[in-house]
Order: C-alpha cells, then sequence, then structure tokens
C-alpha cells in the first residue's frame, strides 16, 4: 500500500503553488472587477462572481496542499480536478448557455490552457513523486 503523504519536491511545490497563485489571481480579478470585465468578455456579471467563489477556496487548499513539508496523497489527486474545470470551460464555449464576446472567448480558452498545464505538471510531479525519480525542476 502507498504512503499517505508524498516527500515535497521542488517540481511538485512548483506545480502546487503556481496552480494556487493563477487561481488565486484570477479569483480575485474576478471578484472585484466582475462588473466592467462583464461587457468587455459578453459574460455576465454572476457568472463571473461564481466563477471567483470556486477560485478562491480552491487556491487556498492548494496553497495549503504546496506549504506541507508531507502533502497527503489525496490533496494532490484533488488537485489535478484541473481537468475537470478545462473541459468544463471548453464545454462552455461548445454548448452551453453563455455567447461569449471574442475577448470572452480568448479568456476562457487562455485560462484553460493554463489550468490544463498546471493539471499536467502536477500530475507528472505525482507520478514521479509516487516513483521516487528525481524531479525535473530544480527549482528550490
Amino acid at each position: 500500500m502507498p504512503a499517505r503523504t508524498l516527500t515535497r519536491t521542488p517540481f511538485l511545490r512548483l506545480a502546487l503553488l503556481g496552480d494556487a497563485a493563477a487561481s488565486g489571481a484570477t479569483g480575485l480579478l474576478l471578484v472585484t472587477a466582475a462588473e466592467p470585465l462583464a461587457p468587455l468578455l459578453g459574460q455576465s456579471t454572476p457568472l463571473l462572481h461564481g466563477a471567483s467563489f470556486v477560485l478562491l477556496p480552491y487556491a487556498a487548499f492548494v496553497t495549503w496542499a504546496g506549504t506541507r513539508d508531507t502533502p497527503p496523497r489525496w490533496a494532490v489527486r484533488a488537485a489535478i480536478i484541473n481537468l475537470l474545470w478545462a473541459a468544463d470551460s471548453a464545454l462552455l464555449l461548445a454548448a452551453g448557455p453563455v455567447s461569449p464576446a471574442a475577448l470572452g472567448t480568448a479568456f476562457v480558452l487562455a485560462q484553460a490552457l493554463v489550468v490544463l498545464g498546471f493539471a499536467v505538471m502536477q500530475w507528472g510531479a505525482l507520478r514521479r513523486a509516487e516513483a521516487g525519480a528525481t524531479p525535473v525542476c530544480a527549482l528550490t
């Protein structure tokens, strides 16, 4: 049976804390500037606020996981929820109840790509930590 915690590698820390910073910054932007952004993005203010209310607690959770010396394995796996966020972003544009402006479409696609990048980083870091491999990134 695998250990319940992981040894925090610099790459895992980078993946988690980078995700937390991006999620937190986006959440703060949406909660503080939803009204002026809504017409520019072609999105409703409640939708932007709703996204921020998901992003801010998620950012706090990923910050917590990224600052543990031995992050719980379940916490790192939960952070891979980014795959769902990226898929939901694509679905929102393809079949959702919204019709964003060009800037709104670009915003949703850009954040989906960033989120997908963090999911790939977190998955790779998790696999390396589970395998006991040397991290790819030597940042501390």
